[in-house]
Parts: C-alpha cells; sequence; structure tokens
C-alpha cells in the first residue's frame, strides 16, 4: 500500500479530470426530462469500472434506472467487499443562487478547503465519493495489491428512494453476496478531525393536499366567508410541534430509543463550535426540541420539517385569489425503533383528524426507511477506523448523523450484511443545495484511506 500515494500524485489530474466529465452528466432521477442523461451516466460508470480493471460489468434493467454491477473476485476463500454508491443527483434549484451552472464543474480554494473544492451537482453526493472507490479499486488492481474480491453496485434512483432496489437485491442475493458493504455516501466532521457515521436516521416522506372551494376564488367576494387552503395548512402545520418544539403527533416518540446519558456523554466529546455553527449558516441562533443540544438534536432525536408549501398565485404583480388547493411536502428523519411505515401512517391519521371540516385532506406518502446503527466493536468497523488512523494520523471518533440513506437497513435485511459508513466529505459542503462542492484533498484522501480498508479487513478476517 506504501505506493498509493505516488499512485495519486501521478494520476491525480486524470482522476479530477475524470471525475468532472461524470458531474457534466445532468442525472436527475427526480425529473422525467432527464431521462436520457441518467441512462447516459450509467453507461458512463460502467464504462469507468472497466477502465479499473473490473470484470463481467453490466448495466443491470430495474423497474427504474438501471444499478451498475461490476466485480473483481480474486479468490472465493476471501472476503468480499461489496460497494454500493448512487449516480443520480438532486435538481439543482434555485439555479440562480449558483456561482457557476451546477453540470459545469469548477475548482476554486474555499476557507475549508484551500487546495480546492470543486463545484457542481453530486460533486460531493454521491458522484465524487463513489469515484473515490473506483480508482481505489484501480491502484490496487493495477498493481496487484487488491487483497480480497470486490463487487460494485451503483444504483440511479437513491435521490427518489430506491424503489427499485429492493427487488433487485432479492433476484441477485447470490451475485451480491459478500462479507461487508463499503459506503462513502455521508461525511466526517472536519479534515482534521477524521469520524466514522455509526447511525443513520430513518425516513418518512409525504406529500399533503388541502382543497377547500371547487375553483380558485375572487378573494374580496369571498373573503372572510370561504375557506382558504393555504391559510388551513398553515395552521395545520403549526400544530404539528408544540413549543418546546416537541412533535405533537400522538404515538410518534413511543418507539424512540432512548440514549443513556453516559452513551451523550461519550457523543459530546466529538468537537463542536456552536458558535461557529451559527456563523457558517448565518443564523442568530440554533432551533431545536427542547433538552438536547444541537448535535442531539441532529443525530439521535426524531424530527418532522416542511420541504416545500405551495399554492395559489405566486408569478408577478398581484391576483386576488383564494386558491383552490394548497400542498406541502413534509419530511420526518426517525432514529432506531421507529418504523417509517408505522410513523407514516400516524402522521396520517393525525394530520386528517385535526382539518376543520370546511377542507377535503390528502396524505401521499413517497418513500422512506429504517434508521440504522454500526457496532463499533465489529471488525467492519475496526477495519475502518484503523485505515483512517493510518492516513489521517488520528483515531476517527465514532458519529451518528442526521442524514438518512434508507437502503442501508434494507441491505442487512436482505442480504444480511453490515454496513460501514466511510464517508469524507464535510457538512459545509452544501449537498442538496446550491453551490455544492467537494474538496479535492478529501477526494484524494479517500482514494488513499479506501485500500488500507481492504487491507485490514482481510487481515481481520484471516
Amino acid at each position: 500500500m506504501e505506493q498509493i500515494n505516488t499512485y495519486i500524485n501521478t494520476h491525480k489530474d486524470r482522476f479530477i479530470n475524470e471525475l468532472n466529465d461524470l458531474l457534466r452528466l445532468p442525472s436527475i432521477s427526480a425529473d422525467p426530462a432527464y431521462a436520457e442523461d441518467v441512462l447516459a451516466t450509467a453507461k458512463a460508470v460502467e464504462s469507468s469500472l472497466i477502465a479499473a480493471g473490473c470484470e463481467n460489468t453490466e448495466i443491470c434493467e430495474t423497474k427504474g434506472y438501471p444499478v451498475v454491477y461490476a466485480e473483481k473476485m480474486i479468490d472465493p476463500n476471501l472476503p468480499t467487499v461489496l460497494v454500493y454508491g448512487h449516480y443520480d443527483v438532486q435538481p439543482p434549484d434555485p439555479m440562480d443562487l449558483w456561482d457557476s451552472p451546477p453540470f459545469e464543474p469548477v475548482i476554486k480554494p474555499t476557507k475549508l478547503h484551500p487546495d480546492g473544492a470543486i463545484f457542481a451537482r453530486g460533486a460531493c453526493d454521491d458522484k465524487g465519493q463513489f469515484f473515490m472507490h473506483v480508482k481505489a479499486v484501480e491502484f490496487m488492481i493495477k498493481n496487484n495489491q487488491l487483497p480480497c474480491n470486490v463487487k460494485f453496485m451503483i444504483e440511479g434512483e437513491e435521490e427518489v428512494g430506491s424503489d427499485s432496489l429492493g427487488d433487485f437485491l432479492k433476484k441477485n442475493r447470490e451475485k451480491l453476496k459478500n462479507d461487508i458493504i463499503l459506503i462513502s455516501d455521508t461525511g466526517m466532521i472536519a479534515n482534521d478531525v477524521p469520524s466514522i457515521t455509526t447511525g443513520l436516521r430513518g425516513l418518512s416522506y409525504v406529500e399533503v393536499e388541502v382543497t377547500g372551494a371547487n375553483r380558485d376564488l375572487h378573494s374580496g367576494i369571498y373573503g372572510g366567508a370561504a375557506p382558504n387552503p393555504i391559510n388551513v395548512l398553515a395552521k395545520m402545520i403549526a400544530t404539528l410541534h408544540d413549543e418546546n418544539n416537541h412533535i405533537t403527533i400522538p404515538g410518534f416518540y413511543d418507539k424512540v430509543e432512548i440514549i443513556s446519558d453516559e452513551e451523550r456523554a461519550e457523543m459530546a466529546k466529538a468537537p463542536f463550535d456552536l458558535e461557529e455553527y451559527k456563523k457558517a449558516l448565518d443564523i442568530g441562533d440554533v432551533h431545536g426540541e427542547k433538552g438536547y443540544t444541537t448535535t442531539e438534536r441532529f443525530g439521535i432525536r426524531p424530527t418532522l420539517d416542511v420541504n416545500g408549501i405551495w399554492g395559489g398565485y405566486t408569478g408577478e404583480g398581484a391576483k386576488t385569489v383564494i386558491a383552490s388547493k394548497a400542498y406541502a411536502k413534509i419530511s420526518m428523519r426517525l432514529v432506531p425503533d421507529q418504523d417509517w411505515h408505522e410513523i407514516t401512517d400516524l402522521f396520517t391519521k393525525y394530520f386528517e383528524s385535526i382539518a376543520p371540516k370546511s377542507v377535503k385532506v390528502k396524505v401521499k406518502p413517497h418513500h422512506g426507511g429504517q434508521a440504522y446503527v454500526t457496532p463499533i466493536d465489529s471488525i467492519g468497523y475496526q477495519a475502518a477506523a484503523k485505515a483512517m488512523e493510518t492516513t489521517f494520523g488520528k483515531t476517527p471518533v465514532p458519529q451518528r448523523t442526521g442524514g438518512s440513506i434508507p437502503i442501508v437497513a434494507l441491505f442487512e435485511k436482505v442480504l444480511e450484511s453490515k454496513t460501514i459508513l466511510l464517508g469524507f466529505g464535510l457538512d459545509s459542503d452544501a449537498i442538496h443545495s446550491p453551490n455544492e462542492h467537494f474538496g479535492v484533498w478529501n477526494f484524494l484522501k479517500g482514494i488513499e484511506t479506501i485500500p488500507y480498508f481492504y487491507k485490514y479487513f482481510t487481515e481481520m478476517n484471516a
């Protein structure tokens, strides 16, 4: 593995150029207008795996966008690592908030990335991160240093709920058989504070529709008499939290995992600067559930947030109208033991129950997933920690994060495999937001670290 830094220094410009080519493809799975671009991205991913030295590569059809599969099997008696990633990206909206076009990668320095960061949609989530694995495996194959077997499963629907992945897993259990699943779709605390994500929150995502009259109404003639769905929806949403920012849905907290004071004290040891956090977000103060710290609020507690709300006239100028309908998209981040199907049902019943008789309410579930926790005493975690310690010179901090990767729990259920979340992004990399970026240093550090995971995982399984 000592050759890895030489290999990176020799090929880093090529690595970055190849990643930029991938980032130029607008693989927006949520928008059917980009279907051809999503499919073209799948082909580009397959080509990159072939170039890296993988075998038996294929673009596997599903009921939605395809899964790209590849492998390099050197000995059936050795462990097998399954690398998961996704080639689809979030929509780039709002476009006017990007400093440069989202699908024209630009490298420029930032305060946290003095060596430069790649600005583009998908740079960190997840093209840049899964591409680290492609390049790490390229190094190991071309230098005869691959110590075990490797398989790749890169999908194209993660940003819309991975609807096709469940069937794909069930139909391909034998093909996907592995000893550990390795994912880089998370982050770390800081470039000088390496960390490994040990917990992910689950997710329930719904869309609500509130209907008043059978048509839009003149606000002068009907205002004050006919129901205004936008007003009603705003009041209904406001009742979902109490004065302590506690979620008011009956039964919502019944199965929430209780974290001991000892565990909370250990989590509190992770570096966190509240003032710097507020400064980075340009906010006057933090906001959340009473009785918990900021890091606990986004790591170990469930939440409910409105992701979008609309209705009526929003164009230029004025239009005095009472809209017939109002809509909102709402996500609930869940913690271990909360079942997302159950939470969706609880939300639906409660939201319908608080609606006044003057309106009709529909709740449309979109997608969701279960929470997940990785044991830190597992061989997979220990191998990842030793790999990070080798390349960073520091022992990584185990950290629960607020994000969700719904398919991780599904992997354990269907493939009976544990997952290691070895991410190299930073919270400030603006994933899902305008000006998403990924540090060049982080990208290359991931390529350097990943081969050591293979080395230590193989040795620990001997």
